[in-house]
């Protein structure tokens, strides 16, 4: 079912959204050749404890952990680790905070160290095509506009749209209706309404953009071993632009 939220709700949702900005803003301090994803999982806990929040997604079907560390080509979901993070490679931290109920929910990719101009201009181009979807989140456009708009820029700059995961509603709960296909034609689906929560989190890869599933049946990679850059925001449907409550340059 797809639920419009109340003004409460939203202001919840934002009370959490602000926590998730300044952890993601600390976790950008500590990025560097060295340090371990496992670290960062540890820090996260501790600083979301000390805000009052809690890990929304640790716990959620099993999940074992309060972030989701996605290295090179890794997709999403990626378990974090003891291994050390290594000059040039790229990470996807994504978290989701709750904090009294309400949910917030953001994925960044970190450059580690000296990262070459192709891993760069991935990351940039999948930053800009998450800005570029979010341009068609307002209320009276439909959700294919959303997917198409991310989908076109990255495909005319050479890269590929990840089809397996999606964006998502969110509140009360983690993932809601609808979802959000970071791919698709425009003028279809469903659509937008005033009140509605939703994420946008484009996953674009260099290579081919399917995915395959590791062991551990959480981590997607790429089948090309081509790297995967993500980002994401949890925003609001309003008559005009939308509310990016997870927004790092208020």
């Amino acid at each position: 079912m797809i639920t419009r939220k109340s003004k409460r709700e939203i202001e919840k949702m934002q009370a959490a959204g602000d926590i998730l900005v300044k952890c993601h803003k600390e976790i950008a301090k500590m990025i560097k050749p060295g340090i371990t994803t496992m670290e960062i999982d540890a820090f996260v806990e501790k600083f979301l404890e000390e805000h009052g929040a809690t890990p929304e997604q640790k716990g959620y079907s099993g999940y074992p952990y309060a972030i989701c560390a996605s290295l090179n080509d890794e997709i999403c979901h990626g378990f974090p680790r003891d291994e050390k993070l290594i000059d040039g490679d790229i990470i996807t931290i994504d978290m989701v905070v709750n904090l009294d109920g309400g949910l917030a929910d953001s994925a960044w990719t970190y450059a580690v160290g000296n990262v070459d101009e192709k891993g760069l201009r991935l990351m940039d181009v999948t930053k800009t095509a998450l800005y570029k979807g979010i341009e068609q989140a307002r209320a009276g456009k439909r959700i294919g506009d959303i997917g198409h708009a991310i989908q076109t820029y990255a495909e005319e700059e050479g890269f590929s749209v990840v089809r397996d995961f999606t964006g998502h509603g969110i509140g009360p709960t983690l993932h809601e209706e609808p979802h959000i296909p970071h791919f698709g034609l425009p003028n279809k689906g469903l659509r937008l309404k005033e009140g509605m929560v939703i994420t946008i989190e484009p996953m674009i890869n260099e290579g081919d953009w399917q995915s395959q599933m590791d062991q551990n049946n959480w981590t997607a990679r790429t089948i090309d071993k081509g790297r995967s850059a993500q980002y994401e925001h949890t925003l609001v449907i309003t008559k005009d632009a939308p509310l990016i409550i997870t927004d790092q340059d208020k």
